[in-house]
């Protein structure tokens, strides 16, 4: 099958609004998503249709699905069962640093600051703590410059503690939309 029968589908999530993922859909893999409620793809790599969650479980239950106007498009709300990723992240669009991190901890490099945090949250807690105070010091009294390096730090040591504990910073965003309504 030739990629021109194919049409982009834009997967978010039916609660958050967030963006999961992109993936192609052919006639069939529209009518399966139609007729089950699940997701339906068609795989460019393997040329084949493909259930999302068929091996993984993490399925997307459809809650919505709409063609653009010119309908060369699709987008389907979804509920999803798990992370949408196969790197384990709730979404394919995750941002960079978490994806690094999510990388390391699947690869396990011997020797890897990251495994490190990761094998040991306690260790990543306590990393979280001194650099939220060098980042407090250096807004108080430093640079710019200094600032935006310890704030790198923080956030670093931050997604590094979230992911010791298997959560996902994705879970903080929804945190922070519930708060402000």
């Amino acid at each position: 099958m030739g990629d021109s029968n194919l049409t982009p589908a834009v997967v978010q999530d039916a609660d958050s609004g967030r963006v999961l993922m992109l993936a192609w859909m052919d006639e069939e893999a529209l009518r399966l998503t139609r007729e089950t409620g699940e997701t339906w793809f068609w795989s460019r790599s393997r040329q084949q249709l493909w259930r999302k969650g068929e091996t993984s479980g993490n399925t997307l239950v459809v809650e919505e699905l709409r063609e653009d106007c010119d309908g060369d498009a699709i987008l389907l709300r979804v509920r999803p069962a798990g992370p949408t990723c196969h790197t384990g992240t709730v979404s394919c669009f995750a941002p960079w640093l978490w994806r690094r991190i999510k990388e390391r901890e699947l690869e396990r490099p011997t020797g890897s600051y990251v495994v490190s945090l990761l094998d040991d949250p306690k260790l990543a807690a306590r990393k979280v703590g001194e650099e939220g105070l060098e980042a407090a010091l250096a807004g108080a009294s430093e640079s710019d410059e200094r600032l935006v390096e310890e704030v790198a730090d923080l956030w670093f040591h931050s997604y590094a503690l979230l992911a010791a504990r298997g959560l996902d910073p994705a879970l903080v965003e929804d945190e922070l939309r519930r708060r402000t309504g």
